[in-house]
């Protein structure tokens, strides 16, 4: 990726936006690969952020992203279905468990009162 600093914030903010426009579906969702007669097709969640400013001469600008493997879709003579990805699924659950049994208990102890 080539970001043109010429010119100033205002480029940096164009070209930024061009590249985010290409984002979305195409970050999410992999190119189909053919594996032993079978496609498969990487998903992912994906997110990414930007930011810019100029004030009294200094002129600055950042940006990132995150891709988290969510699973595959795989095609196969039986038809399509989604295999998910298990380490992510545990990542994901285990504070979602946490926080989940935390507010049912405060929630069981107001009601109690």
């Amino acid at each position: 990726m080539f970001l043109d600093y010429r010119g100033g914030m205002p480029n940096i903010a164009l070209e930024l936006g061009k590249q985010a426009a290409s984002f979305g579906v195409k970050s999410a969702y992999g190119e189909p690969q053919d594996v032993d007669g079978v496609s498969i097709t990487p998903v992912a969640f994906t997110y990414s952020g930007f930011g810019g400013g100029s004030g009294d001469g200094a002129e600055g600008g950042g940006g990132g992203g995150v891709s988290v493997p969510v699973g595959v879709y795989v095609r196969r003579e039986e038809g399509l279905r989604f295999e998910p990805n298990i380490v992510t699924l545990l990542v994901v659950a285990v504070p979602f468990v946490w926080v989940a049994g935390r507010a049912i208990t405060r929630i069981i102890r107001a009601l109690k009162k």
